[in-house]
């Protein structure tokens, strides 16, 4: 099966169709951020070295109008996704995140819920993604109520359009779970029918510093436990709704999520059966990239102990 995949990936390259999704892993569960600006490391070789299989590819953005490129400037179809082909012809595979802190939004720049359910279907076909994760946060995208149910109403069409994708929302929180615009957005897309397959929450930015794994823990509890009320959830089922994308090392405020911590986070990730556990980034997994002293790929290898 393996082989098969290969040669399919290969002779996408080769032709320069789109690439072939690796139906074997699920690009969801365990797939660190690789943003695609600064020289970013080969995924190819992070694979080998780590046993990672997925990476969350940063970021689908506007180009002012509503057409999604990567970062808002470079074209759907070429170097991101050759690096896509890549991943996959070696076995893995990798969902792209729309939106993130910066840039121009899609859900800004597309005056309606169908024009933007366009754009999200070009991005999904033009690399023939399984997955996508819209990272929703700190623009108008989440503080805006009208723009946060055209996101939702959006959804509903992909998934009308493109019924066998799943879809991830990762939001910013608290360390006692969500803020008021990230209940909103939960109790919404129940509200509208939205199809969320799981929340993902940022558990950090809280303070300058403080027991990032006891804040993690307590932040994810907390979305699990909105999921869970809102939708009417066991508890077991909340769990695997529910998900987290760390930062390694420094955070932007200050606190230190340390290797040994991120262990301990993926440790617990395992025995609650979360999701999907990520973190921010790969490119900052190296000793002093992301601002304390570790071994090359120690976040990454132990995402890749996640089971789900």
């Amino acid at each position: 099966m393996r082989r098969i995949l290969v040669a399919a990936a290969a002779v996408s390259m080769a032709v320069g169709l789109a690439p072939v999704a690796n139906a074997a892993v699920n690009p969801i569960l365990a797939a660190p951020y690789l943003y695609q600006w600064s020289s970013p490391p080969n995924p190819v070789t992070v694979m080998q070295q780590t046993g990672i299989k997925a990476f969350t590819l940063a970021f689908i953005l506007s180009d002012r109008s509503c057409n999604p490129l990567w970062d808002g400037t470079r074209s759907l179809t070429g170097a991101d996704i050759t690096r896509v082909n890549q991943i996959r012809a070696a076995g893995g595979d990798a969902l792209p995140s729309i939106g993130g802190w910066s840039g121009n939004k899609l859900g800004t720049y597309c005056s309606t819920a169908q024009a933007l359910a366009g754009a999200y279907v070009k991005v999904i076909d033009a690399g023939k993604f399984t997955a996508i994760d819209l990272d929703v946060e700190n623009t108008d995208e989440f503080q805006n109520a009208a723009v946060q149910d055209k996101i939702l109403n959006a959804l509903k069409i992909v998934r009308q359009q493109r019924p066998s994708v799943k879809i991830v929302i990762t939001i910013p929180a608290l360390t006692s779970g969500l803020d008021t615009w990230g209940n909103r957005l939960v109790q919404r897309a129940k509200d509208l029918s939205a199809p969320v397959d799981v929340w993902t929450v940022m558990p950090f930015n809280f303070s300058s510093g403080g027991d990032m794994v006891a804040m993690t823990k307590s932040s994810v509890t907390g979305l699990k436990n909105k999921v869970q009320s809102v939708y009417g959830l066991t508890d077991d089922a909340a769990w695997r709704r529910s998900g987290l994308s760390s930062m390694n090392g420094r955070t932007d405020t200050g606190e230190i999520v340390t290797a040994a911590n991120f262990r301990s986070i993926v440790s617990w990730a395992n025995s609650v059966h979360l999701a999907r556990v990520s973190f921010w980034a790969v490119n900052r997994d190296c000793n002093n990239c992301g601002g304390i002293a570790q071994g090359q790929w120690e976040f990454t290898k132990a995402n890749a102990t996640v089971t789900g």
